[in-house]
């Protein structure tokens, strides 16, 4: 499955939002405000990753290989990759970043998700709930930190140019290159992408 990717991300503001069968993106047809403004995008790396986004982690805490993975708690097919990352997770390690895009519970979703005890446990109790159409977990009180992370991370996607979520970012394990994608896929391409081993069925 194909989609034309944006060009230009909205102000995060706005957020509007469309679906894209590989990935979530803006709704199509709205004017950017930004438009006669847009600065290039800042470059894409590892460390700037570590320094600025905030996220929780999945899989082996033993390896120094991370993937980081931008996505919105409202998002179908962020679930569709947070399932499809679950048997490379003894290869490496993901840290789920959240951002807020498709409408406010974006946000408030993203930012219980951050303070929660278990984030694992959680986001998989959010995504069962989102598959039964029940609308995800429910938003905690007293999160103004965990919402401002949001936030900083929303801003870190949107200076590094990128269009839709998921996003995908890390090195491929084989040649050390940075490698990026914006949406979802299933295990085996995801393995391939990350130069992982693909798990036996």
């Amino acid at each position: 499955m194909t989609f034309k990717a944006f060009s230009k991300i909205f102000p995060m503001a706005l957020l509007g939002a469309g679906l894209l069968l590989a990935g979530c993106s803006e709704e199509p047809g709205k004017p950017n405000s930004a438009k006669t403004d847009q600065k290039a995008p800042a470059p894409v790396s590892m460390s700037a990753m570590a320094e600025q986004a905030t996220g929780f982690t999945v899989g082996s805490q033993m390896t120094a290989r991370t993937v980081y993975v931008f996505f919105d708690a409202q998002c179908p097919h962020c679930g569709a990759l947070w399932n499809a990352a679950k048997p490379l997770k003894s290869q490496t390690k993901f840290v789920w970043i959240p951002v807020g895009i498709i409408n406010p519970s974006s946000t408030s979703q993203g930012a219980t998700l951050l303070a929660a005890a278990d984030p694992v446990a959680a986001m998989d109790a959010h995504e069962t709930s989102l598959l039964a159409k029940q609308g995800g977990i429910s938003a905690a009180s007293n999160l103004d930190t965990q919402k401002a992370a949001v936030a900083r991370n929303t801003e870190l996607m949107t200076r590094f140019g990128f269009t839709s979520i998921p996003t995908i970012i890390g090195m491929h394990a084989q040649t050390g290159a940075l490698v990026t994608k914006e949406g979802a896929m299933p295990t085996a391409a995801l393995a391939d992408l990350l130069g992982l081993q693909v798990p036996a069925n």
